[in-house]
């Protein structure tokens, strides 16, 4: 038996803001039930809440079963990390303490070889077989194979910053759903997944029965596996929960209908309202003049307080506005052109060109060269003229490679990182960054920048740091700078990862009406869906040419 019983969640930012508002709902007992929201209305938040991590202000969380987490860090692991340490985030509490017990003990014995320090590591390694450490070695020997093509054993040590984000979201999924936890919390577990991956989450998903409740704004993951979903829906005073109890293929006509019942309720209430204070003012009009009125007038007061006590009806939720305007520009007819180009160790040679207008989507398994590829175009090519430089200050590192790829004229890239990592921007207000502007942009007035960041739904964000936002945020703001910038190539590595539902398809109406050529490397195949033609990444290490989209190319046959 697990399920988790949210009970009336009031959350307050640091500042006042009210984040959470009340928020109620059930997951019940083997259900699979998916969070989704507008970035920035609480959903990390709330899962932190659920998790232990921090204390509400108002309400209870109740729950029962053991509870395993993959938090949202999982996939941008870029610190000292291992494989081993990876597994060990994802296991219960008592044996994630006894391995770090282990670790420190073995550390303490490189420093000091004295009797304490070996009675202290013996009794490590006894404490780390009673909590079951040796049985579930055996379990990560399984979950290192279907995940990385390895043993644990030689897996282990292996830094997790080696590993792209779908090999170490995929891990630790792997963990957990062969874990002992009977209750699962996954923050955006589809993240950084190919669409193979994404397709063994939706059969784990569907197969499993452990109750899990998760994160996710991938539309076709939504529709296969989520049989509930909550709705953190944004408020004046914080996000409110709205529950459907179906999947997401009868979500958005359910929403609608709903938000035109509030939208009906809401008209009869403003009527009835009109009606009563209209009846109100007819009798106290005429208690002045006629004595046997101030009765009907009084208790006409009274059914207005009674009515005014209950309130209007629940409001309808707040609608975001993002509206995305990617300018480009006119370029030469060949956009890009790669000769035998080769990316060394991932890639063997291939050529192609990209017109002027096209919109190509870049498909493959992780690991297969797709994001690098990218990164070579990013910097302009092999040999970039001073046009072809990149419009922002990201840091793109360094590709090798053989054969050639060149920019057309008037090309100006535009990248996306995938991992959202600019230290250029960190420290500085959204405001302060677009009011500065930089080499590749002018700098705006407070005004123009208000209206700017309105656009992409970052109004309420405009004195907060780039560092402050929810991914979904950051993204947004990065997609804007490239606005600005004049950028006549896109270059989108998984632009959809963590914008809401709302904002991707913004994002998708952009793309459509951008004077330039688009280039985007993604797993989202509803995203997919909008694209013209596909470089696909193939497993046997050769790029090809697709009309349509490739989703069931594997994990690249290479030495490991």
């Amino acid at each position: 038996m697990a399920h988790i019983d949210v009970s009336g969640i009031d959350y307050f930012l640091s500042d006042g803001t009210q984040l959470l508002n009340g928020v109620t709902f059930k997951v019940p007992d083997g259900t699979k039930t998916a969070l989704i929201g507008p970035n920035g209305t609480g959903k990390t938040t709330l899962f932190r809440i659920i998790a232990g991590d921090l204390v509400p202000d108002e309400g209870v969380i109740g729950r029962s079963g053991n509870m395993g987490i993959m938090r949202q860090f999982v996939g941008q692991v870029r610190d000292g990390s291992t494989v081993r340490d990876l597994l060990v985030s994802a296991a219960p509490p008592a044996l994630a303490a006894a391995a770090r017990e282990v670790d420190e003990a073995e550390t303490a014995m490189l420093e000091h070889d004295d009797e304490s320090t070996q009675m202290r590591y013996a009794q490590a390694i006894v404490d780390w077989g009673d909590a079951g450490g040796y049985d579930v070695e055996t379990v990560w020997d399984e979950v290192c194979m279907a995940a990385l093509g390895l043993p644990f054993d030689r897996a282990q040590h292996r830094p997790a910053s080696t590993l792209s984000g779908g090999e170490q979201k995929r891990l630790v999924l792997e963990a957990l759903f062969a874990g002992p936890d009977d209750l699962l919390l996954l923050d955006e577990p589809d993240n950084y997944l190919d669409v193979p991956g994404k397709r063994w989450l939706e059969e784990k998903l569907n197969d499993s029965k452990k109750t899990v409740f998760f994160i996710s704004h991938d539309r076709e993951l939504l529709n296969n596996a989520a049989g509930r979903i909550v709705t953190l829906e944004p408020g004046i005073n914080g996000a409110a929960a709205w529950i459907h109890g179906g999947g997401f293929g009868s979500y958005v006509e359910a929403r609608a209908d709903r938000n035109a019942r509030f939208e009906e309720l809401r008209k009869r209430w403003d009527e009835e309202h009109i009606k009563l204070k209209e009846l109100v003012n007819m009798y106290k009009n005429k208690a002045a003049f006629r004595s046997d009125m101030a009765n009907r007038y009084h208790a006409a007061q009274t059914r207005l307080a009674k009515f005014l006590e209950v309130g209007p009806p629940e409001a309808l939720p707040i609608e975001q506005n993002v509206q995305m305007r990617l300018k480009g520009g006119r370029t030469a007819k060949r956009a890009i052109v790669a000769e035998r180009l080769e990316l060394t160790g991932l890639m063997k040679p291939f050529s192609t060109e990209v017109w002027f207008g096209d919109r190509v989507g870049v498909l493959g398994s992780n690991g297969s060269g797709k994001s690098h590829f990218l990164r070579l175009l990013a910097t302009g090519g092999t040999d970039p003229e001073r046009e072809h430089l990149p419009v922002s200050d990201v840091e793109i590192a360094e590709v090798p490679h053989e054969g050639t790829v060149k920019l057309g004229a008037r090309i100006r890239p535009g990248f996306f990182a995938q991992t959202h990592v600019r230290p250029d921007l960190l420290g500085k207000t959204l405001l302060e960054i677009l009011h500065r502007g930089d080499e590749h942009r002018s700098g705006l007035g407070r005004e123009a920048a208000a209206g700017a960041l309105d656009g992409y739904g970052l109004a309420g964000q405009s004195e907060q740091k780039y560092e402050s936002l929810s991914g979904g945020q950051q993204a947004r703001f990065q997609i804007l700078l490239l606005q600005l910038s004049g950028a006549t190539l896109l270059l989108l590595d998984e632009p959809t990862d963590n914008l809401d539902l709302h904002s991707a398809e913004a994002l998708e109406r952009a793309i459509d009406h951008f004077e330039g050529t688009v280039l985007a490397v993604t797993h989202d195949r509803w995203f997919a869906r909008t694209f013209d033609r596909f470089l696909v990444f193939g497993s046997d290490g050769k790029v090809y040419e697709s009309a349509e989209p490739v989703w069931d190319e594997q994990r690249v046959e290479r030495i490991r």
